[in-house]
């Protein structure tokens, strides 16, 4: 049961799929589409040719629990990534995962520019890393 996670952003987007067991996070890659339509459909076609059962999209809540407009940007992309490709889609509150993969970027030794290049794709491992531990303390289910 391989599971995506999507780091939405607005000109790149992080997508980290977990291995074949849905287990661990494994490869990584920024996707650079400001389109969010076209955007859709090129992350559909990885997800089908990469045997993907389930996804979660990155919901950037305030961090005072309130929802803005990226908020609300993610959960439109989520309904409709789930309605291209008929994949459970889940919003995961992604709080905080940008500044933590800037973090270890820079304590990886990466400078600012390569960082930019980079960090959507580790924010969007963070996303799946949390959705993985959430889902395997569930049982792989969310009800």
């Amino acid at each position: 049961m391989r599971i995506a996670a999507i780091d939405l952003g607005d000109a790149r987007t992080g997508v980290a799929l977990s291995d074949l067991m849905g287990m661990v996070a494994g490869e990584t890659f920024v996707i650079e589409e400001p389109d969010r339509e076209e955007l859709c459909r090129k992350i559909a076609k990885i997800l089908v040719e990469k045997g993907v059962s389930r996804v979660a999209v990155g919901h950037p809540v305030n961090m005072d629990g309130t929802k803005g407009k990226k908020a609300e940007e993610a959960k439109a992309f989520a309904e409709m990534l789930a309605a291209e490709t008929n994949l459970p889609v889940d919003l995961w509150d992604e709080r905080r995962t940008t500044v933590e993969a800037h973090q270890i970027l820079f304590n990886a030794g990466k400078n600012a520019k390569k960082r930019k290049k980079t960090v959507d794709a580790v924010a969007a491992t963070l996303i799946l890393e949390g959705y993985l531990a959430f889902l395997a303390r569930k049982g792989g289910s969310l009800s």
